[in-house]
């Protein structure tokens, strides 16, 4: 790729990376707002979710200082989000229903994102994936332990990560192919198509599967369980 692509590329990623932060300040501050926190909690958390997953991905590329820290435009794009939900009131059962589609675009800015920068730096295939997810994913993680909640990401979210993984994994094959800018639309559009479908076909990953070996050993197992624990007397008044 020569300098003027090379430039192109850093340029769309930026925008994409601050599109995804001021977006996902927005739905911080919509949470901040169900649990009923001051302006300080709305920008606190606000900023979390807005910056949370490109910091934990600049610290593990250690490549620099993260660049939430070295461009001036992010900590004020977070901000700024985060007074939206503030100054309008949009809840989390508001932003899931009317904000589905700028969530799904959401997912596919950092994937893109995080997944040219851990190219940039030099990493491998997987390591990409792996940092594309994570940008897509961290700060609404980071958000959610913050309010002492079961991160999101982990299930009944209609595919989030699943949905980042593959957008990752998308704009690493095209980046291999030559084609980094049609990387960054197919992973952009196809977000979209797939969180969208997702959310309205009600897509998840499944809980926890049921099955248990039925092998002699596993049998004697299970009875040594049920003596050591037996089952209380449900006749007992």
């Amino acid at each position: 790729m020569d300098g003027t692509t090379i430039e192109a590329i850093n340029q769309v990623t930026r925008y994409l990376d601050l599109a995804g932060v001021f977006a996902c300040a927005i739905l911080g501050g919509a949470i901040a707002r169900s649990e009923r926190l001051d302006l300080f909690g709305f920008l606190v958390v606000g900023s979390v979710s807005g910056l949370g997953g490109g910091v934990i991905r600049d610290t593990l590329l250690q490549h620099g200082t993260p660049v939430a820290l070295t461009d001036y435009a992010y900590l004020p794009t977070a901000l700024a989000g985060a007074l939206l939900s503030f100054a309008i009131s949009i809840s989390e059962n508001a932003w899931d229903k009317l904000f589905t589609a700028l969530d799904a675009a959401v997912i596919g800015f950092w994937a893109v994102t995080g997944a040219q920068k851990t190219l940039a730096a030099g990493l491998g295939w997987l390591p990409a994936i792996l940092l594309g997810t994570t940008t897509a994913v961290g700060g609404g993680a980071l958000r959610d332990i913050l309010l002492r909640r079961v991160p999101a990401v982990f299930g009944g979210n209609a595919l989030y990560g699943t949905v980042a993984a593959a957008v990752a994994a998308t704009m690493v094959i095209c980046h291999y192919l030559g084609a980094p800018l049609v990387g960054v639309v197919a992973g952009v559009v196809g977000a979209l198509l797939f969180r969208l479908a997702a959310v309205k076909f009600r897509w998840n990953l499944p809980n926890g599967l049921e099955w248990q070996p039925h092998s002699r050993l596993a049998s004697a197992w299970r009875s040594r369980r049920v003596r050591r624990n037996p089952p209380e007397d449900q006749s007992a008044v």
